[in-house]
């Protein structure tokens, strides 16, 4: 699904073929999660082949390394440059950016002393998760964040996000809906949500949330839309019979849910505020990305 014989990476300051690629046994990131990424996207829109938003993921990379102390120096328009160069080499228009930031070999518990970077890339035309998701309330949190740094894109964090959503596809629902540790609503196991309730949105404040770039775009269409949108803290039973309810990420897009804990959402879809702000946002990305 993501590479083969003729795919092309970007490691640690060469393009090479995928199969030739390799890490370091010793290295942090592989025996502690000690690694920082990114999820990017690509659209072949009529401007040609355009990543979108890649301003705001990259600075969001060097955030994220800043937070985790792991040494990190390349520009925002060095891995733009990269990123282009990559989907050049590779054919690639719509397609799935990720990249990585591991570190050196270290089996200590200490900071990182040197850093790799890696863009993988593969042909991706569509969300990751499809319309009218049926999804449960999880009995696993959000990570604390006074434990953990949860504004940053940690690849340990995602283990937390693995046993969720593992938990609902063995309980015969299609994805999680993570609380903070005060029962507050706070996010999938990889994307932010919203909920719609007489026109207008709610979706959780900052806290216990990776407050995403998609969902930053959300605000910036509910202002051209004129929706009302509201960050506040809201319990699941909020949430359940509410008029519509969507997820939203970068991989996701906007993608509608169809109940929460086996309690349907009310309203027909189409006629939605929420149903608006998907056919904006795909509208956005595949024809208007400048």
């Amino acid at each position: 699904m993501y590479y083969n014989d003729k795919t092309i990476v970007y490691f640690d300051g060469n393009f090479l073929k995928a199969e030739e690629a390799g890490m370091n046994l010793y290295g942090q990131s592989l025996h502690y999660g000690y690694s920082v990424f990114e999820g990017i996207k690509s659209y072949n829109t009529e401007y040609g082949t355009k990543i979108f938003k890649a301003e705001e993921h990259y600075e969001r990379l060097k955030r994220s390394a800043e937070l985790m102390y792991i040494p990190f120096d390349y520009s925002v328009s060095e891995l733009t440059d990269l990123t282009y160069e990559l989907l050049e080499r590779n054919g690639f228009k719509d397609a799935y950016i990720r990249p990585l930031v591991t570190c050196s070999p270290n089996m200590s518990l200490s900071k990182g002393q040197k850093s790799y970077l890696s863009l993988l890339a593969w042909e991706w035309s569509n969300g990751y998760l499809a319309d009218k998701m049926k999804i449960m309330t999880s009995s696993f949190q959000r990570p604390n964040p006074n434990a953990f740094k949860v504004e940053a894109k940690v690849g340990g964090h995602y283990v937390n996000s693995i046993l969720a959503c593992q938990d609902a596809k063995d309980k015969g629902y299609d994805e999680a809906l993570l609380l903070d540790e005060y029962g507050n609503v706070a996010e999938s196991s990889g994307a932010n949500i919203f909920y719609e309730k007489d026109g207008t949105l709610f979706t959780p404040a900052k806290g216990s949330i990776l407050p995403g770039i998609t969902r930053q775009t959300v605000f910036e269409l509910c202002n051209e839309l004129n929706i009302p949108v509201k960050e506040t803290f809201f319990k699941p039973e909020e949430m359940r019979g509410a008029d519509a309810a969507f997820f939203c990420g970068t991989a996701a897009e906007i993608v509608a849910l169809d109940s929460l804990d086996d309690v349907p959402f009310t309203k027909n879809w189409e006629d939605t505020a929420s149903g608006k702000v998907q056919q904006a946002y795909q509208k956005l990305v595949r024809v208007l990305s400048l």
